[in-house]
């Protein structure tokens, strides 16, 4: 087998989403005992990673241009050393503006180095338009499968040995990242790519009003994932679960989002991908309408988190491969990563709304209405989009 064939490219690129995602979807079970330990309020924590999720956004067109450009292999090495260092330094944060860097900015670089946008271009490049959807669902959904391996580890390590040596533990783990990045160097050419401009394709973008339909529904992605990621074990545990179950009901989400995002991905080659991303946010608002509702018990909850699991990451690998389809995928990451920037400020919104509304009011009841509504209007944000490729694939 060749060292740049698809299978390895897809197998490699699998495995530093599912480290960089599975890490950060375990921030949420450290909020309590950091913010008990250090005598934090929960907006302190909520901010830093607020500010991750911004700074990931923000640097994400800049690093998907120098993927695009130069290849992704020192993209990779800059954000899994960034990663590590970030990881280690949150550790040893002794004041919330010390994590708002460690956290925020240098944690933030790292998944904006070695998170979708970046890892999906390189696996939809490597695939012939037939196979691309497929394709980017199935690593999709090996981040999925980080966050249901990860978040387990986290909780035993937090548990047994204190959450500063679990953060130092993950560090480690971060670093591994950069050599897996050797496999994704370089830059292949797709099968049919544009001799397009990087200017001609950004104007092109900026001006079609599916991709700003796209933006503004990935923002509401954004929001609701972030928000349950960061808060839900918290929420649990203030109504009476165990933070054992809180951390089960992440794991649960991980696991049926590894169904979700391949699922996604399988049907985006064959239906059309924004009914299936309307769809996606209309089930979300009545799995979270019958959550708040309903009485609070381990099982609605498992059942709530299987659903939302199902529904979780599958947006990337569509909004992924629509972008692709629309427009093409020579400029993919950089196209992508704009539009993921609408994803990002919607987590920046959730995460730090979280905690800033839950000190306010000592509720996060006005968060989860305002997720209900949210997706609704994303889902009608959807139904209009043109699917329509700009030129022949």
């Amino acid at each position: 087998m060749r060292w740049r064939a698809p299978a390895v490219i897809l197998v490699c690129g699998g495995i530093v989403l599912g480290i960089a995602l599975g890490t950060r979807q375990s921030f949420g079970l450290f909020l309590r005992p950091m913010s008990m330990d250090l005598g934090w309020g929960r907006e302190a924590f909520s901010f830093a990673i607020a500010l991750q999720n911004l700074v990931w956004g923000v640097a994400m067109p800049f690093t998907g241009a120098i993927a695009d450009r130069f290849g992704a292999g020192r993209v990779l090495i800059a954000g899994g050393l960034a990663y590590g260092a970030g990881l280690a330094a949150m550790a040893y944060s002794g004041t919330p503006l010390a994590f708002d860097f460690a956290a925020g900015l240098l944690v933030g670089f790292g998944l904006a180095c070695t998170g979708f946008g970046v890892v999906m271009a390189v696996v939809a490049r490597a695939f012939p338009p037939q196979k691309r959807s497929v394709a980017v669902g199935v690593v999709g959904a090996c981040g999925s499968f980080g966050q249901f391996i990860m978040l387990p580890w986290a909780a035993a390590m937090i548990s047994g040995f204190g959450w500063l040596n679990a953060l130092l533990i993950f560090s480690c783990l971060a670093f591994l990242m950069v050599p897996l990045g050797a496999a994704l160097a370089g830059r292949n050419a797709a099968e049919g790519e544009s001799t397009q401009s990087i200017s001609a394709a950004l104007a092109e973008a900026t001006q079609h009003r599916g991709f700003w339909l796209l933006t503004a529904s990935f923002f509401v992605c954004g929001f609701q994932t972030i928000f349950v990621m960061t808060h839900l074990p918290a929420y649990l545990v203030d109504k009476g679960l165990t933070a054992t179950q809180g951390m089960t009901a992440l794991a649960v989400v991980g696991l049926f989002n590894i169904v979700g995002s391949a699922g996604a991905g399988a049907l985006g080659g064959r239906y059309s991908k924004r009914l299936l991303l309307a769809w996606i946010y209309a089930i979300r608002a009545v799995a979270i309408g019958v959550f708040i509702a309903a009485p609070l018990t381990p099982l609605g909850t498992y059942l709530f988190a299987a659903v939302l699991g199902l529904t979780w990451l599958g947006t990337v690998p569509l909004t992924n491969s629509l972008v692709g389809q629309i427009f093409g995928v020579k400029y993919l990451s950089t196209l992508f990563s704009i539009s993921f920037l609408g994803h990002q400020l919607g987590a920046f919104t959730g995460a730090w709304a979280g905690g800033a509304v839950f000190d306010l009011t000592q509720s996060y009841q006005p968060v989860w209405l305002a997720s209900i509504v949210l997706s609704v209007i994303a889902a009608a944000l959807c139904v209009p989009i043109n699917e329509r490729a700009l030129r022949p694939a």
